[in-house]
């Protein structure tokens, strides 16, 4: 029988786990410590080990160098409760064959290591010091350790990622996790907001320019492209680009190089393409309006972006989690009662991870005690928010009558007060969604773009905010 060395303490765990593997036909040899596992694999040779990170003696993952000192082609299976992107990395960084973050599919676990038995271990991987501590990914949830899982498989090459999600999920981060952890971070991370750049000029924005190349190109312009060389170049709202780009940008991933507007010399590429965007891509190849082809080019590697309504476990952890960073930057410290963070959890967060990041610095800034409670979490709910907790209609009017009972204003002002009331938030939607784009903010709105401009102004509402968010 082939046999299989694991570590684990919790016997309840190690039971199941035992089971399952006897029942894939592996002779199973089980310890619950660091040093027994060493002893172990001092007498003799397992065709994989199965190990816990925390164990009564040390960190699984740190000790993993002694295992590949001694037995380099054996793989590993890694488990841990502590279920964060650093844990995941960590995992990775030292070759492991997998991960699984508790509480995991037992079948799926026996399968694996039934493949990893079989599968001959790259005996060269890299064993350095553990990478991701900080980075602002959170959340142990089902739906966010698969993103993990898909972030871990894409650091040691080079394959094109397309992130999908909402606006407001964090694909920015997962890119630049990507980026930090894997083996360009030591280039340039070069950020582009393709929905942002106006369509004429959007291919100089990414190929670069030469002299002369159009009106007012009084220099030669480098290009995102060759800006990002060595390193990673995001490519943001990518389902916003416009056709000609796009059949450019598709030239590009093809060739592996790039020609500046109005140049002659091909610049071959040394850049990781990762895109994203909040569309469904697949309408708009329907529509006409994005390539199918280079849809495939950037859809290689796909990570899904779950909504917030999807996690409501990790809205807890988020919410402390933005509390500390709020801290960090000056704002008052706060603690969260469990009844406030189930009241948090409760809520729809349309707007998704940024929409909770900017209502917990609010909360840190408008708290008047240390702990926020219930109590002081309700009335900073948005008003379409308080007025479903209380019964009241979720539409227009309702919005409208729980807006005049709350604010009351003046007679004589309730037009000019309600309108503003009204335009702010819609103007700040209609920018997000337009990633702070005034022209294309002016088009959907229906209105001259010199008053959309001169209404921003008013309702001090700056584009720009819009453009960084996005």
């Amino acid at each position: 029988m082939t046999g299989v060395l694991l570590v684990e303490d919790d016997m309840s765990i190690a039971i199941v786990i035992t089971a399952a593997l006897e029942h894939e036909g592996f002779a199973v040899t089980h310890c619950t410590s660091i040093a027994q596992r060493d002893r172990e694999l001092e007498s003799r040779s397992f065709s994989a080990l199965v190990t816990d990170v925390m164990l009564p003696d040390g960190d699984g993952i740190e000790t993993i160098g002694r295992v590949r000192t001694r037995h380099p082609a054996m793989p590993i299976v890694i488990l841990s409760a502590q279920n964060t992107l650093d844990t995941a990395v960590r995992a990775t960084d030292t070759g492991a064959f997998e991960y699984f973050p508790k509480p995991f599919d037992i079948d799926e676990l026996a399968r694996t290591v039934r493949q990893a038995a079989g599968a001959t271990q790259d005996a060269g991987a890299d064993g350095g010091e553990p990478l991701g501590q900080g980075l602002p990914l959170v959340g142990r949830s089902a739906a966010m350790q698969s993103v993990f899982r898909m972030i871990t498989r894409v650091l040691r090459n080079d394959l094109t990622v397309l992130i999908l999600g909402e606006s407001g999920t964090g694909k920015e981060l997962v890119a630049e996790a990507i980026h930090q952890l894997g083996h360009r971070q030591a280039g340039a991370f070069i950020a582009v907001n393709t929905a942002a750049i106006p369509a004429e000029l959007i291919e100089s924005e990414l190929f670069g320019h030469e002299k002369g190349a159009f009106t007012g190109a009084v220099a030669r312009h480098v290009g995102k492209f060759e800006q990002a060389a060595g390193g990673t170049l995001f490519l943001d709202e990518i389902g916003d680009m416009p056709m000609q780009a796009q059949t450019r940008l598709l030239r590009a991933l093809q060739s592996g190089t790039v020609r500046r507007v109005g140049g002659r010399d091909e610049i071959r590429l040394d850049t990781r393409i990762i895109a994203a965007t909040n569309k469904d891509l697949e309408p708009e190849i329907a529509a006409g309006r994005f390539r199918e082809d280079l849809y495939y080019r950037l859809n290689v590697v796909p990570i899904h972006m779950p909504p917030l309504r999807d996690r409501p476990d990790d809205i807890d952890a988020l919410a402390r989690h933005f509390l500390q960073h709020a801290a960090n930057e000056g704002l008052p410290r706060r603690r969260l009662t469990r009844e406030g963070s189930d009241l948090l959890a409760a809520q729809p967060w349309r707007g998704n991870v940024r929409e909770l990041k900017n209502f917990i610095y609010r909360l840190a800034l408008l708290a008047r005690e240390d702990v926020i409670d219930v109590d002081t979490i309700t009335p900073l709910l948005t008003t379409d928010t308080q007025a479903n907790a209380d019964g009241a209609p979720g539409d227009i009017a309702g919005a409208v009558a729980h807006w005049l009972a709350t604010h009351r204003p003046a007679n004589g002002t309730i037009y000019d007060s309600a309108m503003a009331a009204f335009e702010r938030p819609l103007f700040a939607e209609v920018l997000r969604d337009t990633a702070g784009n005034q022209l294309r903010a002016a088009q959907a709105l229906g209105i001259n773009r010199n008053t959309l401009r001169k209404r921003l102004g008013e309702l001090a509402l700056d584009p720009e905010d819009f453009a960084r968010r996005s």
